[in-house]
């Protein structure tokens, strides 16, 4: 059985008995999140059904925006008009920009990503529209923590955001569940 298969399979088994947690009262949540913060964090897979029990949150607690590195470089790049929506729609007060140890992104470079690409198919012209963005937003990226930082200050400054909105940086490791302070934002 192929994956988007195994998947349907187990939504099918899910719809027709859905655990206790996600029935009755809760069933209809809020899109509003009740702790008002928003998280952008990695899309590592080891992150998944780890970190939320991890740090004590639970189905509609959080908004959570997940990028590769969960890396910033624009103004008004994804990341930034996900979390304009979180705050100006949906009552975020605070931001929590989580990295992890051990992150892939620090390995990755332009140059790796360029030839994966060209590997498999993808013309050298393709890849010279990008090459700017790709070359700004991976080789960016070398530690996590550094990281962390960056993307903090990125939003902090950012003229679309209120300077009401807390911005904290965190680190995640991905194998104790372990959080660490990298930036308080409750300092400023």
């Amino acid at each position: 059985m192929k994956v988007i298969e195994e998947m349907m399979k187990a939504n099918e088994s899910f719809c027709a008995n859905p655990p206790v947690d996600y029935t009755g009262e809760d069933h209809h949540q809020s899109k509003l999140p009740k702790k008002h913060l928003a998280i952008v964090t990695c899309m590592d897979t080891r992150l998944v059904d780890f970190m939320a029990p991890a740090l004590g949150l639970k189905r509609g607690d959080v908004k959570v925006i997940k990028t590769a590195g969960n890396v910033i470089v624009d103004a008004f790049d994804s990341t930034i008009r996900s979390l304009l929506v979180c705050i100006y729609e949906l009552g975020v007060q605070e931001i929590a920009i989580i990295g992890h140890y051990e992150c892939g992104m620090a390995k990755t470079t332009s140059q790796s990503l360029t030839k994966a690409m060209i590997d498999r198919g993808i013309s050298a012209d393709a890849i010279k529209m990008i090459d700017k963005e790709l070359k700004e937003w991976a080789d960016g990226f070398s530690k996590p923590e550094e990281n962390v930082e960056k993307v903090v200050a990125h939003i902090r400054y950012n003229p679309l955001i209120p300077k009401d909105v807390k911005v904290h940086g965190l680190m995640f490791h991905p194998r104790s569940g372990k959080l660490d302070w990298i930036v308080n934002g409750y300092d400023d």
